[in-house]
């Protein structure tokens, strides 16, 4: 019995592929726990088939399992998603040498409905952000972080994270998916603000369990992802991917080009990023009706 529930070689080699997503690829937690809810979903049907093993499955079978998704009423971006994680797992599995071929490679990829992202005004954001002026500990700090958060497109899990070290002048080293290192520039704001919090705030708050953890809690423990939702929740009302929304919308309204927004927000395929063009081109249309009088 493997740890997904069920037996046979399918069943072991997804289980196995699960595990390797974690400790090879680095991937966190909660993406883990996505491809292995889907990949156990697509074991069951397999399962029901009577299919046991990898090399019994065909594009027949993959097409079929997106179709009983689809008559089951899941969104297109959990069917897209679902399919995704198989497509990858059949990827992995030829690339090892466990199959001949790719029975996923010629299925389609469902298309994902596009939404665009959600981005707060700047004018608001700068506003909300400079209301934020207490010298207290926890004040200082909340402070930094959001300006961190917003100066940078950082994922909420790359800002938690970072090690006082990482802090380099005017540039961050962040540790991004996949463990893949790179250096993102901070402005004036952010560099003013971590370095207030690093000069009066961290040290007031720092303990024997801190460590080399760049944000520390109340009592002193490192400050994780879960602690930095509870921040932006109650200083801005959003979530923290609001704030990278907003760092790359701004952005690419300001004139910046596509390809160094991608570095900036560490994106491994340029296609991740263009929906932000489509936000900007959204803003412009907006700015046009509100402006022009023949519009």
């Amino acid at each position: 019995m493997t740890a997904m529930g069920h037996t046979g070689p399918l069943a072991a080699a997804v289980s196995d592929y699960v595990e390797r997503l974690e400790t090879e690829r680095g991937l966190s937690p909660h993406t883990v726990a996505a491809y292995r809810r889907d990949l156990t979903q697509f074991v069951e049907f397999c399962a029901r088939l009577g299919i046991a093993e990898a090399r019994s499955i065909d594009r027949r079978v993959i097409r079929r399992f997106l179709a009983h998704l689809d008559t089951r009423g899941y969104a297109r971006r959990s069917v897209a998603r679902k399919a995704s994680a198989v497509r990858s797992f059949f990827r992995d599995a030829k690339r090892r040498g466990l199959l001949d071929g790719d029975p996923a490679g010629a299925v389609t990829q469902p298309k994902r409905p596009r939404t665009l992202p959600k981005a707060i005004p700047a004018r608001a954001l700068g506003r909300a952000l400079d209301a934020i002026d207490g010298s207290d500990p926890v004040s200082v700090r909340d402070r930094a972080i959001l300006e961190l958060l917003y100066g940078t497109g950082l994922r909420v899990s790359e800002a938690a994270s970072l090690r006082v070290d990482d802090v380099r002048g005017s540039f961050l080293t962040v540790t991004g998916k996949g463990v893949k290192q790179r250096a993102v520039p901070i402005g004036r704001p952010v560099h003013e603000a971590v370095a207030r919090y690093l000069r009066i705030a961290r040290p007031r708050l720092l303990t024997d369990r801190s460590g080399d953890a760049l944000w520390l809690g109340v009592r002193g423990g490192p400050l994780g992802t879960r602690g930095m939702r509870r921040i932006v929740a109650a200083r801005l009302g959003t979530f923290p991917h609001a704030l990278r929304h907003s760092f790359a919308t701004h952005l690419l309204e300001g004139g910046a080009d596509l390809r160094s927004v991608q570095d900036l927000l560490g994106h491994a395929d340029l296609g991740t990023t263009q929906i932000y063009t489509a936000v900007s081109r959204e803003h412009l249309k907006a700015t046009y009706e509100r402006s022009h009088p023949r519009a």
